[in-house]
C-alpha cells in the first residue's frame, strides 16, 4: 500500500491504480476516531502506507461530508505557503488581502468537511498552528492528516501506523494460513502483476515468508521486493537481502530495523542498477515534484547520460518501479515517491553537482515562463496555463534556489516578474505572487528596469486585493523609478496600473486621464495584455462618465484584439464587462448573448469568479425580462460559487449596489416565501448545472393555458399543490437532467443511471432532487409521467 500508487488530482481524492490490500482494522478505527475526534493524526515511519490509508479512509467517509478534500503538501517547503497550497486546492481564491486563511475559514464554516493534510511532517508547526485555526473556527470541519510526528495541538488523536502483518518465525505454515497475513497478500498481488501466474505454493511459502518477515511488513518495501520477482526467485531474493543485511552492519546504531531494512531494500535496488540508470536517479532527486521528458533532457543530461539515452533510461526506470507514470490532462509526465527521491539526493556527488543541478533546473524553469510570457496573449493561452499549473512546485523550487544562492537573487527576480501577469493575476495567485515579489524584491535591491516591473506588478496585486496601505507604497515607487530609468515600456506599465488604482477607488475623471495616456504608451510598446487591460478598464469608465459612443468603440476594440489573436482569458472579461455595460445601456439581447459567450470561455478555463460575474448578468437580465424564478436560481448559484471561493462577486461597489437593487425586485415581484424557495434551488446547483442552464436553448416569452396539461401521477403530499406543466412548453431541465430523465422513465434506479452515464451514485440523486424541485413533484413516478406525456406531444 504504497503512497505513490495513485494519481493526485487537484481538489479531489485519486483514484487508486492498484487494488488495496488489508487494513480493515485500521479503517474501522479511523472511522470511528472521526466520529469522536475532529482531527485525527496517521504517523508512522516512510513507506508504511500512512498517504494510502488516509486517502481509502476519506474515500469511504465520503457521503458523510459535503465536501472531501485532498492536499498533498510533499512538494512544499516553505512553511509560508501551506496556507496558500491548501486554499488552491480546494478552490478558494485569495483576492482579498487579509489572506486566504480568512476564506478558508468562511467557506468551511459553512459546511461538513473532510480535509485530508498529507505529508505535514516538514512543516509540522505550520500545519498544526493551520489545523488549529480552522478548528476552532468551522465547527464541522474534520481534519485527517498524515506524518512520521504528531502535530501536536489539543484535540488530535494519534493513531499509529504499523507494518502489515507477516508470519512469525517458526509459526506453522500453510498456504491457507498465509492467506491471513497482509503481508503476505501484498507481495502475492504485486508479485502477480509483474509476474502473471505467480502463486503461493508449498515449494515457495516458506521463503515468501521468510521475505516478508525480512522486510518487516513495510508495503513500500514489499512493492519495491516484488518487482524483482520477476528476475529472480523467491529464495534467491531473499538470500540477496539476507547478504545486503551483513554489508549493512556497521550503520547507524540508532537507526530502528525496519528503516535499516527499508534503506538496505532501496540501497540493494540501486547497486543492481547499471552505471547510467544509478546516474539518472540521482540527478531525478532535483525535482521536488513530477516533472516531463524535456525537463529531463534539459536538466540531467551531459557527463555520461546523452539526450538520445534519456527516454530508454526513464522507461528502465518505470520498468523497475523506480519511477511513476502519470498522465495529467493527456500529458505524460513522471514522479519518484518520496524515499526514493530522498535517497538518490543523498547520493549526489556532493555539493558542487548539487549546485550544478539546480542552476540547470532553475535555467531550465526561468526559459519556460519566458516562453510563456511570450506566448500567453494568443491561442496556446489555455494550455500554458495548464503547464503552469502542473510545474508550481518547480517553479517554486526555482525560485527559492535563487533565494538561497549568492548572487542569483535577479534571475529569481526575473522569474517572479514574468509569472505575475501570465499566471499569477490570471488565476488570483495574489497572495503567493506577492510572497514572492517582496522576498525577490528584498534579496535584489539594485534600481533595475526589473525592479521597476517587479514594484508594479506587486503594486497591482496588493490594491486588486483592496490593501491600499501596500499597494500605493509600491506604486509610488515603482513609478518613481520608471521615471527615473526612462524606459518606454516600464513607463508605460505605470501609467497603467495607475489608472487601475483610479478605477479601484472610483476616481473615474483620474483613472480616464491615465488610462488614456496608458492606452497611448502600452500600443507604443506593443504590449497586448496591457493594451486590453487599458481598453476595458477605460471603456467602463467612461460609461461611468457618460462617454457612451467612445466607451462602446473601446469595448468593441478589446473584443477585436482578442479575436485576431486567438486570446481567451482577457476576451471572457472583455465580454462580461461590456455585457454589463450594455444591460446599464438597456440592449438586453446583445449583453445577453456576450455574457453567455463570456461564461462558456470562463467555464473552459476554469475561472469561477468569471463564472460567477457572468451568471449574476444574466440574473439581472431575466428580472428585466420577468423570468423572475429563473434569476433567483441563478443568483442562488452565484451565493454558492461565492461561498466555495471564498470570495463574493459583488466586491466592486458598483456592482454590488446593482445586485442589491436585483434581489430587491425579486422579493417585491415573487414575494418572500417564492424568492426564498428559488433562491435556494440555486444553491444546491452545481456550477456546471448553473452554466448549463444559462447557457441553455430554453424559449422565453409566454405560456399558454390552453397547451398545459396537469401531471398526477399520485397523491400530493399534504399541503403541496397540483403542479402545472406544459407538454408543449420548452423543457425546463438541463441537457444532463433530461438524460436522467429519460432513464428514470425507463425504470431505471438510480445505481443503473450512475453506470450507465458514468458518473457516481450521489451525482445522481442530486439531479433527480433538482429535477422534482424544478418540476413540483414528490416523486419518480411522476417525472415518468411528465416524460410519457412530453414524448406524446412530440417534445424531447
Amino acid at each position: 500500500m504504497v503512497a505513490g500508487a495513485v494519481t493526485r488530482q487537484v481538489g479531489n481524492l485519486p483514484a487508486d491504480l492498484t487494488s488495496f490490500v488489508g487494513r480493515r482494522r485500521e479503517l474501522a478505527e479511523i472511522r470511528r476516531l472521526l466520529s469522536a475526534s475532529r482531527l485525527v493524526t496517521l504517523t508512522g515511519v516512510g513507506g508504511v502506507g500512512k498517504t494510502r490509508l488516509a486517502l481509502r479512509a476519506a474515500a469511504e467517509q465520503r457521503r458523510a461530508f459535503d465536501s472531501v478534500c485532498l492536499v498533498d503538501l510533499s512538494t512544499v517547503t516553505d512553511p509560508e505557503l501551506v496556507v496558500e497550497t491548501v486554499a488552491a486546492t480546494m478552490g478558494v481564491r485569495d483576492e482579498s488581502a487579509a489572506g486566504p486563511v480568512d476564506a478558508l475559514e468562511q467557506v468551511l464554516s459553512s459546511q461538513r468537511t473532510l480535509l485530508v493534510l498529507d505529508n505535514c511532517e516538514h512543516l509540522r508547526d505550520a500545519c498544526a498552528v493551520l489545523a488549529d485555526r480552522l478548528l476552532r473556527a468551522a465547527a464541522e470541519l474534520r481534519i485527517l492528516a498524515t506524518s512520521r510526528q504528531s502535530l501536536g495541538i489539543t484535540g488530535e488523536h494519534q493513531m499509529k501506523i504499523s507494518p502489515l502483518p507477516v508470519p512469525e518465525p517458526g509459526r506453522p505454515l500453510n498456504r491457507r494460513s498465509l492467506e491471513l497475513y497482509d503481508g503476505i497478500s501484498l507481495l502475492t498481488e504485486r508479485a502477480a502483476a509483474v509476474l502473471p501466474g505467480f502463486t503461493v505454493t508449498e515449494d515457495n511459502q516458506a521463503a515468501v515468508a521468510e521475505l516478508c518477515r525480512q522486510l518487516d511488513g513495510i508495503p513500500l518495501a514489499i512493492e519495491l521486493a516484488a518487482v524483482r520477482l520477476r528476475a529472480l526467485s523467491v529464495n534467491a531474493l531473499v538470500e540477496r537481502l539476507r547478504d545486503r543485511y551483513r554489508l549493512l552492519t556497521g550503520g547507524s546504531s540508532t537507526a530502528v530495523p525496519r528503516q535499516q531494512t527499508l534503506h538496505a531494500l532501496v540501497d540493494w535496488s540501486f547497486q543492481l542498477l547499471p552505471g547510467a540508470e544509478r546516474t539518472l536517479w540521482t540527478r531525478l532527486s532535483i525535482f521536488p515534484s513530477h516533472f516531463d521528458l524535456d525537463a529531463v533532457e534539459a536538466v540531467c543530461t551531459g557527463d555520461g547520460i546523452e539526450r538520445d539515452d534519456v527516454l530508454d533510461l526513464l522507461d528502465a526506470l518505470l520498468d523497475k518501479s523506480l519511477l511513476l507514470r502519470e498522465e495529467h490532462a493527456g500529458v505524460v509526465r513522471y514522479r519518484m515517491l518520496d524515499t526514493l527521491r530522498e535517497f538518490g539526493r543523498k547520493r549526489l556527488g556532493g555539493p558542487a553537482e548539487r549546485r550544478s543541478l539546480q542552476r540547470r533546473h532553475r535555467n531550465h524553469y526561468l526559459l519556460l515562463v519566458r516562453q510563456a510570457a511570450a506566448e500567453w496573449f494568443g491561442p496556446d493561452q489555455f494550455s500554458w496555463s495548464r503547464r503552469l499549473n502542473l510545474e508550481q512546485a518547480n517553479l517554486r523550487a526555482a525560485m527559492d534556489c535563487c533565494l538561497q544562492e549568492p548572487g542569483e537573487a535577479e534571475a529569481g527576480l526575473r522569474m517572479a516578474t514574468l509569472l505575475s501577469e501570465p499566471y499569477w493575476m490570471t488565476n488570483a495567485f495574489y497572495n503567493e505572487g506577492r510572497h514572492w515579489l517582496d522576498r525577490t524584491l528584498a534579496a535584489a535591491p539594485e534600481r533595475t528596469e526589473l525592479r521597476a516591473r517587479a514594484l508594479l506588478s506587486d503594486a497591482f496585486m496588493a490594491l486588486t486585493q483592496g490593501d491600499a496601505a501596500a499597494g500605493l507604497p509600491l506604486l509610488d515607487e515603482g513609478r518613481a523609478l520608471a521615471e527615473e530609468l526612462g524606459d518606454p515600456e516600464v513607463l508605460a506599465h505605470a501609467s497603467l496600473i495607475a489608472g487601475l488604482a483610479a478605477h479601484y477607488r472610483g476616481d473615474y475623471p483620474s483613472c480616464a486621464e491615465l488610462l488614456n495616456l496608458a492606452l497611448v504608451e502600452q500600443e507604443a510598446a506593443g504590449h497586448k495584455t496591457g493594451i486590453l487591460m487599458s481598453l476595458t478598464t477605460l471603456a467602463a469608465t467612461l460609461g461611468q462618465l457618460g462617454d457612451r459612443e467612445r466607451a462602446t468603440e473601446l469595448f468593441e476594440r478589446s473584443i477585436e484584439l482578442t479575436s485576431s489573436h486567438g486570446e481567451r482569458v482577457g476576451r471572457a472579461w472583455a465580454l462580461t464587462i461590456f455585457a454589463i455595460y450594455l444591460w446599464q445601456c438597456g440592449d438586453d439581447e446583445r449583453a445577453t448573448a456576450l455574457a453567455r459567450e463570456g461564461l462558456a470561455l470562463g467555464r473552459d478555463f476554469g475561472d469561477r469568479l468569471n463564472t460567477a460575474t457572468n451568471l449574476q448578468t444574466l440574473a439581472w437580465l431575466l428580472t428585466r425580462k420577468g423570468r423572475h424564478a429563473d434569476a433567483a436560481r441563478l443568483l442562488g448559484a452565484v451565493e454558492e460559487i461565492g461561498r466555495t471561493m471564498g470570495l463574493t462577486p459583488t466586491r466592486v461597489k458598483r456592482l454590488a449596489e446593482f445586485h442589491e437593487s436585483c434581489l430587491a425586485t425579486l422579493r417585491s415581484r415573487m414575494g418572500d416565501k417564492a424568492f426564498g424557495r428559488e433562491l435556494r434551488r440555486g444553491r444546491r446547483m452545481t456550477s456546471d448545472e448553473a452554466i448549463e442552464e444559462a447557457l441553455g436553448d430554453r424559449a422565453e416569452g409566454g405560456r399558454t393555458r390552453q397547451d398545459e396539461t396537469v401531471v398526477e401521477a399520485e397523491p400530493r403530499p399534504p399541503g403541496r399543490p397540483a403542479t402545472t406543466v406544459s407538454a408543449a412548453e420548452p423543457s425546463p431541465l438541463t441537457r444532463r437532467e433530461r438524460e436522467i430523465a429519460e432513464l428514470i422513465a425507463q425504470g431505471r434506479s438510480n445505481k443503473e443511471i450512475a453506470s450507465a452515464l458514468v458518473i457516481s451514485q450521489r451525482t445522481v440523486e442530486g439531479h433527480v432532487e433538482h429535477i422534482l424541485d424544478k418540476l413540483g413533484f414528490a416523486s419518480r413516478a411522476q417525472i415518468a409521467a411528465w416524460m410519457a406525456a412530453r414524448e406524446a406531444g412530440g417534445r424531447s
